[in-house]
């Protein structure tokens, strides 16, 4: 989920033979995000780094995520993109913000947290190591 994105997207990928649909939903669109939770197996939650005047409502955003009930048992990766951009926050910054030690710690669900920039392909490929790990079992 992202929060420039106005709509849905919809992409298939073939992980290890097996087709999985990831469905974009921009952070705009966050009053209607519960209703596409019940059919969720993992959760990718994007942080625009380079957004600092965002960090706080993506991370009241993130909380709202994490503490419905159709996804307390559901993984979750929080990943932080832009990584490439020039002012930006450093990662331990970002994760203090967010508190992200108190939030893994106290959350029901598996979390999962990574670095990435879109625009150059860094992290990629953790990305989708992660979700092939949660999906193709």
């Amino acid at each position: 989920m992202t929060s420039k994105e106005v709509g849905t997207n919809l992409t298939d990928l073939i992980l290890k033979k097996k087709k999985v649909t990831v469905r974009e939903i921009g952070g705009c669109m966050g009053p209607i995000w519960p209703s596409y939770f019940q059919d969720c197996f993992s959760v990718i939650f994007m942080v625009d780094s380079a957004n600092i005047v965002q960090i706080s409502s993506s991370c009241i955003q993130l909380l709202s995520v994490l503490s419905a009930e159709p996804l307390r048992s559901t993984s979750v990766l929080i990943l932080f993109n832009k990584r490439d951009m020039p002012c930006i926050m450093s990662l331990t910054e970002i994760k203090s913000l967010f508190r992200m030690d108190d939030i893994i710690a106290s959350a029901p669900q598996p979390i999962t947290t990574l670095e990435a920039s879109a625009r150059s392909g860094q992290g990629l490929q953790e990305v989708l190591g992660w979700l092939e790990s949660v999906t193709v079992k």
